[in-house]
């Protein structure tokens, strides 16, 4: 079993200094934290494999392909692999959970 908590992710997350902590990589799933802050801006790329994105906290505007949403704590969006998929108007700091299938680096 591997156990995790948002909190230690969070601290490990900021002592890397950087938006991105992947913290479980597995044979068929990897998973890990993003995180922007209030008026950042989101430069993902279309990923190679499909993506779930959990939104732990914050609010912001989601587009995914040409289809736009509001996200905030629990929301869940998929996003098929290669479509364009970013955040945009970040009005609260955002931390979501991204689990990808097949892992990254895959």
């Amino acid at each position: 079993m591997k156990e995790f908590r948002l909190d230690r992710l969070e601290a490990e997350r900021l002592a890397h200094n950087g938006a991105y902590l992947r913290f479980l990589n597995e044979r068929n799933i990897s998973v890990g934290l993003y995180a922007l802050n209030a008026g950042e801006q989101d430069t993902q790329r279309p990923q190679r494999q499909d993506v779930v994105n959990f939104v732990v906290s914050g609010r912001a505007a989601m587009t995914v392909g040409d289809e736009t949403t509001t996200v905030g704590r629990g929301s869940v969006v998929y996003v098929p692999a290669g479509t364009p998929a970013r955040f945009h108007h970040i009005t609260e700091d955002l931390r979501v959970m991204v689990v990808f299938s097949p892992p990254e680096g895959s």
